[in-house]
């Protein structure tokens, strides 16, 4: 086998971090996942992973079977190398990642941010083959999304294009980890769609399922298992989360005029329980030049899949 035959891919969410390490024909042949809090500090937590990936790394040959590492994390910045403030994080200012991969591991490691990271798998592997202009959203922790333009992600000046989560849709709505107040995080990520059920349980009467969970174990998967079979809350729920996600989109369409949107993440499993309220509210939402032009779509790479081979990616494409 010849030198250089796999490169790391790193998806850093929220909750946990899936490293997968990828051959040339994009199979992710080992993988590990660690909790991305608890761990105190970002050195500890570097140290941490480092020390579950390097059996792996042995399992294939020894570091000098790596071409490198591609991380996709939140508030990842390309340019700098570092986590800038990321909100849903436990550690504050700017992390740099990069370095501290570099120094662990002895490989050339490369960040962006982890919906890029998705947007990039979804072109490569996924749903978005053959397209060169669309909009990856993903929702878990957080809302994120990589808007690709002419097959070219957009950065911007500073890395830091294409935060579309944090385009405020309810004017003084719920405070976001940003410290502002109404983006769409806080009412279509898991965490929103949880906090939605809580707000919704509080204020009605009506019997749920959701009521036998405790308010600080409900999360949105619970409200899409209970959606499943039948309940009229949890039903009702997804519906205002699938309204405000089309407007959201309705209003981003105009900026790149995509080929589609693409919906990554746990909560995109509830299918067309959420999805045939997007597609409504976009549709009676969207300016009329936009109507009937782009598809929205589920994402067709499984779990984690798409942010870790789109992390990947990037290091294949490392000199």
């Amino acid at each position: 086998m010849s030198k250089k035959s796999y490169v790391i891919g790193l998806d850093l969410g929220g909750t946990n971090s899936v490293f997968g390490i990828v051959d040339k024909d994009a199979n992710i042949v080992k993988s590990v996942s660690i909790p991305t809090a608890g761990h105190g500090t970002a050195e500890k937590y570097v140290k941490v992973c480092s020390d579950a990936l390097k059996p792996l790394i042995e399992e294939v040959g020894g570091i000098e079977n790596i071409k490198a590492m591609g991380i996709g994390a939140p508030n990842g910045n390309y340019y700098s190398g570092c986590i800038e403030d990321a909100p849903n994080l436990e550690w504050r200012g700017n992390i740099p990642l990069v370095k501290m991969f570099q120094e662990s591991l002895g490989i050339p490691v490369i960040l962006t941010n982890d919906a890029n990271a998705a947007a990039i798998g979804e072109m490569a592997y996924g749903a978005a083959r053959g397209m060169k202009n669309f909009i990856e959203i993903t929702l878990g922790t957080g809302v994120g999304s990589g808007v690709v333009v002419n097959g070219q992600l957009v950065y911007g000046h500073d890395g830091f294009a294409g935060e579309l989560g944090h385009v405020i849709v309810e004017k003084n709505g719920r405070e976001c980890g940003c410290g502002r107040r109404g983006c769409l995080e806080c009412y279509c990520s898991g965490t929103g769609i949880a906090r939605s059920a809580i707000e919704k349980l509080a204020i009605s009467r009506r019997p749920s399922s959701l009521r036998d969970i405790l308010s600080s174990k409900l999360e949105a998967k619970d409200v899409s298992i209970a959606a499943a079979s039948g309940d009229e809350l949890a039903l009702e729920i997804l519906a205002d989360t699938g309204r405000r996600l089309g407007e959201a989109c309705a209003n981003f369409a105009p900026f790149s005029s995509p080929e589609a949107f693409i919906f990554f993440g746990g909560p995109t499993k509830a299918g067309e329980l959420l999805m045939a309220h997007v597609r409504k509210a976009y549709d009676e939402n969207v300016l009329f030049v936009y109507k009937g032009k782009a598809k929205l779509l589920l994402s067709e790479l499984d779990g984690a899949s798409a942010a870790v081979l789109g992390a990947s990616a990037l290091g294949w494409e490392m000199e």
